[in-house]
């Protein structure tokens, strides 16, 4: 018998990663959590978060009563590699194979991060294995519209601080969270802004910026027209 161990979530924005252990044989799935606390800051730096997910892999595989002589294929995902070398010490290089994973342990243990995620309240695409980047782009805006999720994010990873969402104040909050005072350029109502409004450029009420926005798309729609004609 085998049992197959898979993970989900490792590339996606939110939430920490499942780590799913499957045994073909018998149908039997397990799993359990990375928390996302060790892809977040200090943690993540240290990649505490392969020591977790070898600590988590051995659980599992005592949860499944590994078999004297039974094979433990990993998937070949860097997230494992501190645990093949710690079960390969426990039960033998010929036992722990590394592999790429398929059928049903991957489709069980991506159900359950999945389940995780809308536990938060995102839905995720449906197409968001075909698609990563247009995934990530859609976790991100859910954390945009619901700042006060960003605790769920793996805000660790360092390609994060180009985006505004993810740079925090000195009490830990994310920017995006803290609204600011503004009186609106077009009707000169008072409003809030996730951002400190700048003195020499306009600012928008929620409003006036939806109808700033349209006229905007309208004319380059306008100006495509035009261009279009001339040729």
């Amino acid at each position: 018998m085998t049992i197959i161990v898979d993970d989900a979530g490792s590339g996606d924005l939110l939430f920490g990663v499942v780590i799913g252990a499957f045994r073909a044989e018998t149908s039997e799935f397990k799993y359990n959590l990375v928390d996302v606390k060790f892809f977040q800051p200090n943690l993540h730096s240290e990649k505490e978060y392969l020591t977790e997910t070898s600590r988590i892999t051995k659980e599992l595989t005592t949860a499944l009563n590994l078999k004297s002589e039974e094979e433990v294929h990993l998937c070949q995902g860097y997230i494992f590699d501190d645990a093949a070398a710690e079960l390969r010490k426990a039960f033998g290089e010929e036992r722990i194979k590394r592999i790429r994973v398929t059928g049903e342990a991957q489709r069980l243990t991506e159900i359950a991060y999945l389940d995780e995620i809308r536990n938060l309240g995102y839905e995720p695409l449906p197409e968001r294995e075909e698609k990563r980047a247009k995934s990530f782009f859609h976790m991100m805006r859910w954390l945009k519209a619901n700042p006060e999720r960003i605790h769920y994010a793996k805000t660790g990873w360092p390609r994060l601080k180009r985006y505004r969402l993810f740079k925090t104040t000195e009490d830990g909050k994310s920017e995006e969270a803290i609204k600011h005072g503004a009186i609106c350029s077009e009707c000169g109502a008072d409003c809030e802004v996730p951002f400190k409004p700048d003195p020499h450029r306009p600012v928008y009420c929620r409003t006036c910026y939806s109808r700033h926005k349209r006229r905007k798309r309208q004319n380059m729609d306008q100006e495509t027209s035009k261009a279009i004609a001339r040729n």
